[in-house]
């Protein structure tokens, strides 16, 4: 999650929110993709961290099913990133701060819940929510102002 925090601090850096991904192999510890928010940058509203991370980990790995890999985010996936997240396969979700506003995990249309998921990772909240939730609060905070 620290290295998803690096990648949420380089987004806000770049005028992006600051969001970070990370995709890592449980088994061997290797680093499969990282990623920062970067939909103004791309003129792309799918430019996600979670998408970013995704697609280069596809890419990494030369699937679309990234089964077995985990996904870390600092701030819980709306909807479109949980159904990028379970259409790859993700084993396992590990996201940082709620989003009770755009999140779709734990709030909004909980959509790992829905009987229409076909894939369901197992899925940690709350780590380093903490910073997660600061880095993201402060950067709105000298947006407004």
């Amino acid at each position: 999650m620290r290295l998803a925090l690096e990648e949420a601090q380089a987004a806000a850096a770049r005028g992006e929110a600051p969001i970070g991904a990370v995709v890592v192999d449980p088994v061997t510890g290797d680093v499969i993709a990282r990623a920062g928010n970067s939909p103004i940058a791309r003129n792309d509203p799918s430019a996600h961290a979670e998408i970013l991370a995704l697609r280069a980990a596809a890419e990494a790995r030369g699937n679309y099913r990234l089964t077995g890999l985990t996904l870390f985010v600092t701030l819980e996936p709306c909807a479109m990133c949980a159904g990028a997240i379970s259409h790859a396969r993700i084993g396992r979700l590990v996201y940082g701060a709620p989003d009770a506003k755009g999140g779709a995990v734990a709030h909004g249309p909980r959509f790992f819940e829905q009987p229409t998921c076909h894939w369901r990772p197992a899925v940690e909240r709350g780590v380093l929510a903490d910073e997660s939730g600061a880095m993201l609060r402060a950067f709105f905070r000298a947006r407004r102002g």
